[in-house]
């Protein structure tokens, strides 16, 4: 007699779970006109790193699009990562609006991204508000946490 399977939780070495209908060649999710292939993927697979502040929270949005709980753990700043990360399955993310930016280049240490993330869930539409602090940690940029509301 086999034992029923658990239903896996997102660990840091759980590699990305990608929805059947997001191919390589698909608009990348964060809203940028390239590929999936060429826009985010590149910082998920660790081919790249984003070198900004607004591209970091680009690519974390998509990993959340593409449930990659590997990548959000490895781009949250050690002093504020959660131990675990366990990702809403049935959550659609539709799509994202950057709503402003401080810092964050190439020539900072610190940035802020204000955004509002759309999703669906159980067919139920809604969106999250947030602005983000990301700093650079040994070179790369990381998120640190959101700022309180005003």
């Amino acid at each position: 007699m086999s034992k029923p399977k658990k239903k896996p939780l997102a660990r840091p070495s759980d590699g990305p779970r990608r929805p059947a209908a997001l191919a390589p060649a698909a608009p990348c999710p964060c809203g940028r006109p390239e590929t999936y292939r060429d826009c985010c993927a590149a910082f998920h697979e660790g081919r790249a790193t984003a070198p900004t502040a607004e591209r970091l929270m680009r690519s974390r949005y998509s990993a959340f699009a593409v449930g990659d709980a590997a990548y959000l753990r490895r781009t949250w700043h050690p002093t504020t990562r959660p131990a675990a990360l366990d990702l809403e399955p049935a959550q659609r993310w539709t799509g994202l609006d950057i709503l402003g930016t401080t810092g964050g280049t190439a020539f900072h240490t610190e940035g802020t991204v204000e955004f509002r993330a759309h999703y669906s869930l159980h067919g139920v539409a809604g969106s999250q508000y947030e602005h983000s602090r990301f700093v650079r940690e040994s070179g790369e940029w990381v998120y640190l946490d959101a700022l309180p509301d005003a």
